[in-house]
């Protein structure tokens, strides 16, 4: 056979060769693929949900972090729950302080005013109960006894008192009559306003001394007794 007709038939015979192992390679490898594609122990109908599947699997991965963001808004929004429980809570704690504070002022103000109208009326109590002291002279004879025929209803100025005091005794307490009618009768004058003992005994004022020396005593006896049988003291102008 001729070189070039050998060389040419030799060509075509490898072509055909490869082809046809191009086939069988592509047709093993179409096998290979649907081999690899589908599990042994998957059925048809798995194969055609496994797209399905993926799709799952994206969306699946979309709503995590739906949910991941709502976790954190929930827990933003229970942070700013607590926030606001607890400023609640302060200023609950801060008005129920006030409040106490305002509560404890007033009761002490209360204490206070009670304490002092309590020493008031102690003080009260005290000078009530504490008789006035009066000088112990012709001005304070006359002003203590006006304070007890105030008492008493007796009537009489300290002028109309005073003027008779000084006519008849000068303003001595101890002043005596020994010579008029009534010392002769031996019932003699005696004291500021110069009273005889029965008079004396007579209109004398409860709650003075029993005695016609004591310059109030006297002066409450014979005002008592002016009042009696002239209406005051003061319309007496001389021996009476």
């Amino acid at each position: 056979m001729p070189k070039h007709i050998l060389t040419r038939g030799h060509g075509r015979a490898l072509t055909r060769h490869h082809k046809i192992a191009a086939a069988g390679v592509a047709a093993l490898g179409a096998a290979a693929i649907g081999i690899s594609a589908v599990p042994s122990n998957a059925s048809t109908s798995s194969t055609a949900e496994a797209p399905a599947q993926t799709a799952k699997v994206a969306y699946s991965t979309q709503q995590i972090q739906g949910v991941k963001a709502d976790i954190n808004s929930q827990l933003a929004g229970a942070s700013v729950k607590v926030e606001q429980i607890a400023a609640k809570k302060q200023a609950a704690a801060e008005a129920a302080a006030k409040k106490k504070a305002a509560a404890e002022a007033k009761a002490a103000k209360a204490r206070q005013a009670a304490e002092s109208a309590s020493r008031s009326a102690e003080r009260a109590e005290v000078k009530k109960a504490a008789p006035k002291k009066y000088g112990n002279n012709l001005d304070g004879w006359i002003r203590e006894a006006m304070s007890i025929m105030k008492k008493n209803g007796i009537p009489g100025s300290y002028e109309g008192i005073h003027r008779n005091i000084m006519r008849e005794s000068s303003g001595n307490p101890k002043a005596i009559n020994l010579w008029d009618i009534n010392a002769q009768k031996g019932i003699p004058s005696k004291g500021l306003l110069q009273v005889i003992p029965p008079t004396f005994e007579a209109y004398h004022v409860k709650g003075t001394p029993k005695d016609i020396y004591d310059p109030v005593a006297n002066i409450v006896a014979a005002c008592n007794y002016a009042a009696d049988k002239y209406g005051t003291m003061d319309n007496v102008d001389s021996a009476y």
